[in-house]
């Protein structure tokens, strides 16, 4: 009798469980809805109390995507999805969402070009719960070296409009002529670098060649014959070209990185000053022997959307980069440290426990940022991780000195010396990097400071003078038109 008694309170509790699961499933609470536009990609995201489970439907003709996500009915949180979409956005063009079935919420996406749509979930972590995330890639990419140069071809013709209305009977030369293509030229010269020049070192790509490999992240761009009426490339190699500058404004989009005790997020403070020493790039030049070099800006991000550590140090080498320049404010546990700090990457052991601590909390953004694991290019991340050369690391420890010098001089430096550590975001293997702690945004007086124009001001003016002072006893390699 007892047996029986126990059996059937083991079944109603076995019933009371079951139910309890399908209420929970149902029941999940939605937190918040984000939409976050960029060129690069778009993403959508659903945060919800507990794990919620979806279904994807991609349609070409018009491009849509189509989500069914169950366990939730439609409530006044995913309506405000539909207000969330920007006009300007690149690729989302609306958003609908409507109940299927009960317990399923039907999500449809359109889109305003042909995408490559990552559906993914994502575990808590650091602020955040359950997240549904929707990346969308469009199919068709920009070149963004050539939209570099166009940008500098435009700045030329009209500096040469002006000169030719101040200047009557000055014959210009015209970027329509008959077998003119400037853009063109200007591409080819950026091709490679000289391999010849007297201080050139082992680079990655030849490290591959050496390992008998192809190199997985060799930017590909056409060759280009030369121009009739042009120098010819095979007996004068050396050509001008653009000096690019590849700046990273840290975190952003769903990662805000550091948030100080006034609410100032870090991702936001970087990427004002990134555009403060962008402006000042794009007006420099570089001394290069007899002749000045053009300088461009080039940002791994431009706006409030998150970009993978991986994807930042791609886009700088797609571009050429001949830096690379990450841009963070730096946290810790009290209010009591303070200055600013340069780092570069670490074939070995942290140079201070707090440069690891610092490189360890850096590495975590992709976590935070939110990245599909399934979809990572694990040949880009062994190449990364494996193929930073001796010599990058050597030109970075040089451009990291002439900065924090420049930097000594308009606020405290947190140690007197560059640091390092082995931040995932500075192996570019043939790119010197550096990654500038600009102040503790942890700090109450150096978030305040952060948020100043007059810092920030002072701050781009310094690293320019870094950026500078580095060319002007490490001048640039030339380069050969690719023919």
């Amino acid at each position: 009798m007892k047996r029986r008694s126990a059996i059937k309170a083991l079944n109603a509790g076995t019933l009371v469980l079951l139910l309890g699961t399908q209420h929970l499933a149902r029941g999940a609470t939605i937190l918040a809805v984000r939409v976050w536009p960029a060129p690069d990609y778009s993403r959508v995201t659903i945060e919800s109390d507990g794990q919620l489970k979806a279904k994807q439907f991609f349609i070409t003709t018009p491009p849509r995507l189509a989500v069914d996500i169950e366990g939730i009915d439609l409530n006044p949180a995913l309506k405000e999805l539909v207000a969330k979409v920007r006009a300007d956005d690149p690729n989302i063009a609306g958003i609908r969402v409507g109940q299927s079935t009960p317990g399923v919420v039907r999500l449809v996406i359109d889109l305003k070009q042909a995408m490559s749509p990552q559906v993914f979930a994502l575990t808590p972590v650091a602020a955040y719960q359950h997240r549904l995330v929707f990346d969308l890639y469009p199919t068709q990419v920009a070149d963004p070296l050539a939209a570099l140069i166009a940008d500098r071809l435009k700045d030329q013709q009209q500096a040469a409009g002006a000169t030719q209305a101040a200047s009557a009977g000055v014959a210009l030369s015209k970027p329509g002529a008959p077998g003119h293509d400037p853009l063109g030229e200007l591409i080819a010269q950026q091709s490679q670098k000289n391999a010849n020049a007297s201080n050139s070192v082992a680079t990655y790509a030849d490290t591959i060649r050496a390992r008998g490999q192809d190199d997985p992240l060799k930017p590909a761009i056409p060759a280009i014959p030369a121009v009739p009426g042009k120098t010819d490339p095979k007996t004068d190699p050396k050509t001008d070209r653009l000096i690019i500058i590849a700046l990273d404004p840290g975190h952003g989009g769903e990662d805000p990185g550091a948030v100080g005790p006034g609410g100032t997020r870090e991702k936001d403070v970087v990427l004002r000053i990134a555009h403060r020493l962008r402006d000042r790039i794009n007006a420099a030049t570089v001394k290069n022997g007899k002749s000045q070099l053009a300088m461009r800006a080039f940002l791994t991000r431009d706006a409030d959307f998150f970009v993978p550590l991986h994807v930042r140090v791609d886009k700088a080498r797609r571009v050429q980069a001949d830096l690379f320049i990450s841009i963070h404010a730096d946290a810790f546990f009290t209010p009591r440290p303070q200055g600013a700090s340069v780092f570069a990457l670490s074939h070995g052991g942290a140079s201070s426990s707090a440069a690891r601590w610092m490189a360890d909390k850096e590495n975590k953004a992709d976590l935070i940022g939110g990245l599909n694991v399934r979809a990572k290019d694990a040949q880009v991340q062994r190449a990364l991780l494996d193929m930073s050369t001796t010599a990058q690391i050597n030109d970075s420890l040089k451009l990291g000195g002439a900065m924090l010098s420049e930097i000594g001089r308009v606020g405290k430096l947190h140690k007197p010396r560059v640091e390092q550590a082995s931040f995932a975001v500075l192996k570019a293997p043939d790119i010197p990097s550096v990654l500038v702690e600009a102040a503790f945004i942890s700090n109450p007086e150096e978030e305040e400071k952060l948020n100043s124009d007059d810092y920030q001001e002072q701050l781009a003016n310094a690293l320019m003078r870094g950026i500078e002072g580095y060319f002007s006893k490490n001048p640039p390699l030339a380069r050969n038109r690719q023919v």
